[in-house]
């Protein structure tokens, strides 16, 4: 892959060749920059490529999510655009690149590994940590979310990042600007909170369209 931010390694479990991303907070991560068009950013993702799109959320209509990815039915990132524009970026758990900020690792990893690295980071003053309302915690002032997603039996990270203007409130999984399909599913291990959002029994009113699996 061309670039110089395609550095490649193998992940914790050596199962597969990875693509390092850094997270350059509210600029970009990796090659992709917030604010760029869809045809902008597949073409920045030569190894990858626009598998489908959908609406993101049953009440943003003007939000379009658009998956990439090496392999049909399997998306490695999901991009965010509204106004033409890229504004948030989700990145798989297993198929994803890794995403890097200040030299750690913040796709595929152990959810109790990174509460320590973000506790201890907050304790020097580097990063403000809120949980919004069901236990999903975030950085407004990098504009980092940590999700979780199911993989192979185990619960890993998943990262969600907005640009610059959308920071505000990222971590608030009810009034926040990330679209509704990404707080879908597993929900952050945090105690006191749901496993699943949403509970058993209810759903989304998402009509006929269903959020990304």
């Amino acid at each position: 892959m061309a670039g110089q931010w395609a550095a490649r390694r193998r992940d914790a479990a050596g199962l597969r060749v990875q693509v390092e991303w850094e997270l350059t907070p509210l600029d970009g991560v990796g090659p992709l920059r917030f604010g760029m068009l869809v045809a902008e950013a597949a073409a920045v993702l030569p190894d990858m490529s626009e598998l489908c799109r959908f609406q993101a959320g049953p009440s943003e209509p003007d939000t379009v999510g658009v998956a990439f990815g090496t392999e049909c039915a399997e998306p490695a990132v999901y991009g965010y655009f509204i106004g033409g524009g890229l504004f948030c970026v989700a990145v798989d758990a297993a198929r994803g690149p890794q995403v890097m900020l200040w030299g750690r690792e913040l796709t595929a990893c152990v959810p109790a590994d990174l509460e320590r690295f973000r506790l201890h980071a907050s304790d020097c003053g580097v990063l403000g940590v809120s949980y919004g309302p069901r236990g999903n915690p975030g950085a407004a002032g990098i504009g980092l979310v940590l999700r979780v997603q199911e993989v192979a039996g185990r619960v890993t990270t998943r990262p969600v990042m907005v640009g610059r203007g959308w920071e505000d409130r990222c971590h608030d999984d009810w009034e926040g600007p990330i679209p509704e399909c990404e707080w879908i599913g597993r929900q952050w291990p945090y105690p006191g909170y749901a496993e699943y959002w949403p509970p058993p029994g209810h759903a989304p009113a998402w009509g006929d369209r269903q959020p990304p699996s």
